[in-house]
C-alpha cells in the first residue's frame, strides 16, 4: 500500500463560525457536531477567531481510492504507529484517510511504516 506524504503544515482548530475560513485553499477539514465546530487547515490558514488551535502537525494519506468493504486499513497503520508511541489525529473523506502525525514524528513515523511494507510517495 502506498502512502503519500503532503508537504504542508497543518493546525487542528475549534472555532467559532465558518466565516474566515478560505474555502479556496487546497487543504481544509470541516467537522460539525452538536457540542463543536473544528478546523483541520493549514497553518497559515489558520482564522483569527480561534476558540483553541494546535498547530504543528504534519500529514500524509493513502493513496488511491478506498473502498468501502475494504476492512483493517487505517487500523492497521494506527497500531504499527501506537506500538511505536507515536499519536495521530484522522480525517476521512469519501476517498481515503488523512493521518496526521505531529511534526517532531512524522518522519519517524513514516520510516517505521516503510519498514512494516508501505511505500512512501513525496
Amino acid at each position: 500500500m502506498e502512502l503519500k506524504k503532503i508537504n504542508k503544515n497543518f493546525s487542528v482548530c475549534k472555532v467559532e463560525d465558518l466565516s474566515q475560513i478560505k474555502l479556496q485553499d487546497e487543504f481544509f477539514f470541516i467537522g460539525k457536531t452538536d457540542e463543536e465546530l473544528s478546523l483541520v487547515c493549514e497553518t497559515g490558514s489558520v482564522p483569527q477567531k480561534t476558540l483553541e488551535r494546535e498547530d504543528g502537525w504534519k500529514a500524509f494519506r493513502i493513496q488511491g481510492v478506498l473502498d468501502f468493504s475494504l476492512i483493517g486499513i487505517l487500523s492497521k497503520i494506527s497500531g504499527i504507529l501506537a506500538d511505536n508511541q507515536i499519536g495521530i489525529f484522522v480525517v476521512s473523506t469519501y476517498n481515503t484517510d488523512y493521518v496526521l502525525v505531529k511534526e517532531e514524528n512524522f518522519e519517524k513515523a513514516l520510516s517505521i511504516l516503510q519498514e512494516n511494507g508501505y511505500k512512501i510517495a513525496d
